[in-house]
């Protein structure tokens, strides 16, 4: 059983040990990050292992934009601690049912986040070599 604890990040506060935080505001709420959020939750582990398992499920939620539904406010959307604790507490028990096939789709992820990396460097180059081409003309 994975043991942490949710609160609201306070600005100027340093955390010891295993954490992750989660974005509380905008379109972007639920994002984990392992940088404090200005607008964020923050989430204690007691180690390392639970740390990174959780931040995988977090970013999964995330990316499948599961959060929208419970965004609240019309200017600046935001997620509530409450509903954040609860939704996230059962989606940390489903996964811990289907522990193995999390730590499959765990190493998927982190493939297509590699391989995406690997891709915007390539575009990266690829606009620098065709500005290096284009200069040419510039330069006349």
């Amino acid at each position: 059983m994975l043991s942490f604890i949710i609160k609201t990040h306070q600005k100027n506060t340093v955390y010891r040990g295993n954490h992750i935080f989660i974005l509380n505001k905008g379109m972007n709420s639920g994002k984990p990050q392992k940088e404090p959020f200005t607008n964020s939750f923050v989430i204690q582990f007691s180690n390392p292992e639970d740390t990174e398992t959780v931040y995988w499920l977090a970013y999964s939620l995330w990316k499948a934009k599961f959060w929208h539904q419970s965004l609240c406010g019309s200017v600046i959307p935001f997620l509530r601690i409450h509903d954040f604790k609860k939704y996230f507490a059962r989606k940390v028990d489903e996964m811990l049912l289907e522990f193995d096939q999390h730590q499959k789709e765990v190493k998927a992820m982190q493939l297509l986040e590699l391989k995406e990396e690997q891709f915007h460097q390539n575009i990266a180059l690829i606009n620098d070599l065709r500005r290096a081409i284009l200069h040419r003309y510039c330069k006349k």
